[in-house]
């Protein structure tokens, strides 16, 4: 089968696109054919081992998993002997590495039906950071009818789902973002939109139930200074940190935690782990229409190292998808 392989870290061009041994599933796992998977700002930092930090995990020297991306959805191949949840032929989604290939293994409790309402491309936009929005609004804010909720990062791949579910959770949304996403975001249920180019929201004056920062380039003082007495900060990282290359977004993380336990604010960090029945959330909110996916563009397998390109450079809004 052909893949999307990096066996060194660095810019786009070290991605090749090539021949790889077909995956066979263990009993436990189900074999998909890729119809469509999505890049995230975690492909961009994995390609380039970036923070550096990180690379404790991603692998010191070289990529410890050699086949990039995450998210995708495909039609089930075949199943291992343990499987009794889905069959071939079966349409489905989920999260998993490996996925920027014609073929992934994935684990069945990683693995949901796929929207019916939804293409293969709109599906494969999903998991990451639908996940992620889902994780922060609800588990982690727990969002209340009537609480207002400010976004950082509306227009992000994360902020189109988290506007969203936080307009379905029936907060007062406030979305941050440039000028030329705010008809973008209004369109999703924001309320109120932010030109962070002419505003700053941790000056305004005014002040939060809620903040999930998306964007990791704000001090926890400033994130703070948003909020109610009472209010909850989320943090979720981001692709632009204040600790720069070294340890990137973790500085930010590492600081949320140490000051939670002295602040009366309550502030989280947000670690968002895939699973099926989020996956069977979104679903369900997808086919009753309340969650769309925002697709920026599409890019055939063969394009990937352009696709990533393009999502590093931030000119991307919502998600930007590859079709295998």
């Amino acid at each position: 089968m052909k893949a999307i392989v990096h066996d060194r870290y660095g810019p786009p061009d070290v991605l090749r696109f090539q021949e790889v041994d077909k995956p066979v599933p263990a009993g436990h796992e189900v074999l998909v054919r890729v119809r469509a998977a999505a890049v995230n700002a975690r492909d961009w930092h994995f390609m380039r081992g970036d923070p550096y930090l990180a690379r404790a995990a991603f692998g010191l020297r070289a990529p410890k998993v050699r086949i990039r991306g995450t998210d995708f959805a495909g039609v089930v191949e075949a199943v291992g002997g343990d499987v009794t949840r889905f069959r071939a032929g079966d349409e489905v989604y989920g999260e998993v590495e490996g996925a920027f290939a014609e073929y992934v293994s994935v684990p069945d409790d990683l693995v949901e039906r796929k929207p019916a309402n939804l293409s293969f491309e709109q599906a494969a936009a999903i998991p990451l950071a639908g996940n992620t929005a889902l994780m922060g609004l609800r588990d982690e804010a727990r969002v209340q009818p009537g609480q207002r909720v400010l976004i950082n990062g509306a227009s992000g791949g994360v902020g189109t789902f988290a506007v969203q579910l936080a307009k379905s959770f029936g907060a007062h949304v406030t979305a941050v973002c440039s000028p030329r996403n705010a008809e973008l975001v209004r369109s999703l249920g924001a309320d109120h939109v932010v030109d962070y180019t002419r505003e700053d929201f941790t000056r305004a004056g005014q002040r939060y139930d809620v903040v999930f920062d998306l964007v990791g380039n704000r001090s926890l003082a400033d994130l703070r200074r948003a909020l109610t007495p009472a209010g909850t900060l989320v943090l979720s990282g981001g692709g632009v940190s204040e600790g720069g290359s070294l340890v990137g977004p973790i500085g930010l993380v590492v600081k949320g935690r140490l000051l939670a336990r002295f602040v009366r604010h309550r502030v989280t960090t947000l670690e968002a782990v895939p699973s099926a029945a989020n996956l069977a959330t979104l679903r369900e909110l997808a086919e009753a229409g309340t969650l769309t996916p925002v697709i920026d563009r599409s890019h055939p397998l063969s394009e990937t190292a352009e696709a990533i390109r393009y999502v590093e450079q931030e000119h991307a809004r919502a998600k930007v998808v590859l079709t295998a």
